[in-house]
């Protein structure tokens, strides 16, 4: 899905260098959800039950915006 590309690779290409070792292992696992997951935690309201990805999924979203 083209949306889920964009926000991925907008969070890789500008953010992802200057987050912590903990934020880059949450992202690696988000990375391993299936699309129906991810359109739900990133476009949707569905939370992750791990904090640190729930956080990286708040950031995505946020920076998406700006």
């Amino acid at each position: 899905m083209r949306e889920l590309d964009e926000l991925l690779a907008h969070y890789l290409q500008t953010f992802y260098e200057q987050t912590t070792d903990a934020e880059k292992c949450a992202f690696r696992e988000l990375l391993e959800l299936a699309d129906p997951e991810l359109i739900g935690y990133l476009l949707g309201s569905q939370i992750h039950d791990d904090p640190e990805i729930a956080d990286v999924i708040k950031t995505i979203r946020r920076r998406a915006q700006t």
